[in-house]
């Protein structure tokens, strides 16, 4: 079931019209993964390398990603991971509060599906929209990294969040790749590896 209702989703947004973002993108890229995974990573965009190849952190961000990954004992076969938005924003630019507002549904819906024990939320975007679900309201992800945030996200699936910042912060800025590590190894210990 949960395989079907993933499939739908991933229909929908190959065909989604519902902001500017398709118009100049190659390819959607609705998201990746196990469909029970306990680990779920939600980014704010997709980049050049994702637009091109219509999958998720497959650019030097990605490779970052998936080392930070295995740090833990996981691999992406064990994750979901997707973006707030489905569409690259031109010339890599933050999405905009209108594109995340027509994205967000099926961002819900994929957590629903999925329903993660832990979901980390990669930069400023995704960690501002998911925590606003649970009235945890933020000015910018130094203030929340690496803390355990719980409450109930979506009709009342109780969830933990961990906020991070995003993999292609530390590829410009190499002092966020400690904090990086460290956010990850709490994050493991928090699934019990």
């Amino acid at each position: 079931m949960p395989n079907e209702l993933l499939d739908e989703l991933v229909a929908e947004v190959r065909d989604c019209r519902k902001c500017r973002l398709w118009k100049q993108a190659k390819n959607p890229v609705p998201g990746e993964g196990k469909t029970e995974a306990r680990l779920m990573l939600i980014g704010e965009a997709p980049g050049y390398q994702e637009d091109v190849k219509g999958r998720p952190f497959v650019g030097r961000a990605g490779k970052l990603l998936d080392s930070l990954l295995s740090g833990i004992g996981f691999g992406r076969e064990d994750v979901y991971i997707t973006n707030i938005v489905k569409h690259r924003p031109p010339e890599n630019r933050a999405p905009k509060e209108d594109e995340i507002r027509a994205c967000a549904p099926y961002l819900d819906r994929q957590i629903r599906i999925i329903n993660p024990k832990i979901i980390v939320t990669l930069g400023n975007h995704s960690t501002g929209y998911i925590l606003s679900k649970i009235n945890v309201n933020v000015r910018g992800i130094t203030e929340v990294r690496g803390k355990i945030f719980e409450g109930e996200l979506l009709f009342g699936v109780p969830s933990k969040i961990m906020p991070t910042f995003h993999p292609a912060a530390a590829l410009y800025n190499p002092a966020y790749l400690s904090s990086l590590k460290e956010d990850f190894r709490i994050i493991g210990k928090e699934l019990g590896l």
